[in-house]
């Protein structure tokens, strides 16, 4: 079967030409404190480290044995998290706050973080939607003219009419004009899902500007860019709650039912996305650099608790490292990534960006580590309710990727992040410092 593709083949192609690390990952982490590691670690945050706003006990057990006493790391570590409502050194604070240790946003990788890559979008007047800081979070990306939801009300009061409490009393004395919108990105899920929904699919029929009647339905819409395509997380509760993927998929059947038509997506980003997973690598090389480690990483071991996106991800992009080790299957995969895309990356631009921003890679595999203290509960998904998550009806994947079965299945199964250091401390040989 296909594996799930959230590249285009130009996309992928470019993957096997990258060279150059991105000089914000040069950065300073210290001297050498134990043993040079071969591996690098790419720890999803909740469920894995916290349920909401509350640490997962085992997680504190576990940096005690990956940063030293002095808060040194003695491992590469990333944090690879699909949230998408705040910057990086915001993340970092919080984890810092959460295990005791220093976190630089340097080891943080948000989902909405590979979009710097993609220059040619940065001087568009983009409309981003999610929650929190929007504006910092998009100018932290590159973006350099911004709307937002709140600006578009703002302009157009009487588009967002759902709920009567906050309809405009009184129009704007002067009519607010904004540039013609060139662009949609879905950072995270917000928090009026009915205004977002209804201003979106107003931008999409107007061709960027809700001020025009809508327009006969052309062949294609102003460009959609998704960060995170989540159905679920994890929080204090006893259930997953919804996620961004949540949203999408909402928006996603509003605009068929309304045109008949799928929405079409230049770029889907976040785990389980392949360039996600390769931008992480980057990261993990950018820490090995910074320490002075000559050696080179060699394997990546993904922990996460989502089998859709953290071990499947993982289990895609070590797919991907096999067949580049192996240079069998690239005809195979652009003959695959042909059959359909959810990026449509034709730029000469957009290549020359990829190639500039991230090197080639050094690791051979990426090892998927399932943990049980998240959105994967051994008590309630049995066989039979795992083989139906991943094979039947209920696959929670998103719309546009192809899935494989085989993908979905962890390397390893622990209890919690703890058990999965353990764990990769004896397969890797590595004995800590005294």
């Amino acid at each position: 079967m296909s594996a799930l593709l959230s590249l285009s083949r130009v996309a992928w192609a470019t993957l096997r030409r990258l060279k150059k690390v991105p000089a914000a990952c040069h950065r300073d982490m210290g001297g050498m404190a134990g043993p040079q590691p071969t591996f690098g670690l790419l720890v999803d945050i909740d469920g894995v480290l916290v349920r909401g706003k509350t640490p997962i006990p085992a997680a504190r057990e576990a940096f005690k044995k990956i940063v030293t006493p002095k808060g040194e790391f003695l491992v590469p570590v990333v944090f690879v998290t699909n949230s998408g409502n705040c910057v990086r050194q915001a993340k970092a604070d919080q984890l810092t706050g959460v295990l005791g240790v220093k976190i630089s946003q340097d080891q943080v990788m948000m989902s909405h973080s590979p979009l710097r890559m993609f220059k040619r979008y940065h001087d568009k007047c983009v409309l981003v939607s999610g929650q929190g800081p929007v504006v910092d979070i998009a100018k932290s990306i590159g973006f350099t003219r911004i709307i937002t939801i709140e600006m578009l009300r703002e302009a157009f009061p009487l588009l967002d009419m759902m709920d009567h409490d906050r309809r405009p009393e009184l129009m704007p004395s002067v009519p607010i004009k904004l540039p013609n919108i060139e662009a949609i990105v879905l950072l995270c899920e917000p928090v009026h899902w009915e205004t977002h929904l209804q201003l979106i699919i107003d931008v999409l029929l107007t061709g960027g500007n809700p001020e025009r009647n809508p327009q006969q339905l052309l062949s294609s819409h102003i460009p959609v860019v998704a960060c995170n395509t989540d159905l679920m997380w994890v929080a204090e509760g006893k259930s997953p709650r919804f996620g961004h993927g949540i949203f999408v998929l909402c928006l996603e059947e509003i605009y068929k039912k309304i045109t008949g038509k799928e929405l079409k997506y230049e770029l889907v980003l976040g785990k389980p996305s392949e360039l996600t997973y390769h931008y992480a690598e980057c990261l993990i090389r950018a820490q090995a650099a910074g320490r002075g480690w000559q050696k080179p990483i060699h394997t990546l071991y993904a922990i996460g608790d989502n089998l859709m996106t953290d071990i499947y991800g993982a289990n895609l992009y070590n797919r991907y490292l096999e067949e580049e080790s192996s240079a069998k299957g690239s005809l195979v995969q652009a003959k695959v990534a042909a059959g359909k895309q959810t990026a449509t990356l034709s730029q000469d631009e957009d290549l020359n960006v990829l190639t500039s921003e991230l090197m080639q890679g050094s690791a051979t595999s990426c090892k998927s580590v399932l943990v049980c203290t998240g959105v994967y509960n051994p008590c309630k998904d049995d066989m039979q309710g795992h083989k139906e998550l991943i094979t039947g009806p209920v696959f929670h994947g998103h719309r546009d990727f192809m899935f494989d079965a085989d993908l979905s299945d962890p390397d390893y199964i622990v209890p919690n992040i703890d058990a999965a250091v353990d764990l990769i401390y004896k397969l890797e040989k590595y004995k800590l410092p005294n």
